[in-house]
């Protein structure tokens, strides 16, 4: 059985501690121990900013939509922007020795670590999507 739980945000950073919350909550329903969900939130906060600051270009007009789907072995996470999208082929590798001081691309960087899958994707009525899968491993 799989639970869900959706939000629509506005393009405000006051509200990502709000859907950290969550995330950190919905990681916890699934029995992921405290290193992990913190991880996960991590995760969520850094999808969340990149969509109110590059997906939305901080337009408060404009939502981002989270979608927590909470199953007994894994959490998928979707956060959708209404921007205009971006070119994922183009994003900087963070570890290259020319960017290493450089912030950008950092946010994607850490969700691809502390996740096991993070897709993106764009929405057929515009912005983009991010899909962050993180499944339980066997004890």
């Amino acid at each position: 059985m799989t639970e869900t739980i959706e939000l629509s945000i506005e393009s405000r950073y006051e509200f990502v501690d709000m859907v950290a919350s969550i995330s950190r909550d919905a990681a916890g329903r699934i029995g992921f121990d405290e290193d992990t969900s913190g991880w996960i939130e991590l995760a969520v906060r850094e999808a969340i900013i990149n969509a109110i600051k590059h997906g939305n270009k901080s337009q408060e007009g404009k939502g981002v939509d989270v979608k927590f789907e909470i199953g007994a072995e894994a959490l998928s996470v979707y956060v959708r922007d209404h921007g205009e999208g971006f070119d994922y082929g183009r994003l900087p590798d963070p570890l290259d020795p020319g960017n290493l001081l450089n912030p950008t691309g950092r946010g994607i960087f850490f969700m691809r670590t502390f996740m096991d899958e993070v897709e993106y994707s764009s929405h057929p009525e515009g912005g983009s999507v991010v899909r962050m899968y993180k499944g339980k491993r066997p004890s």
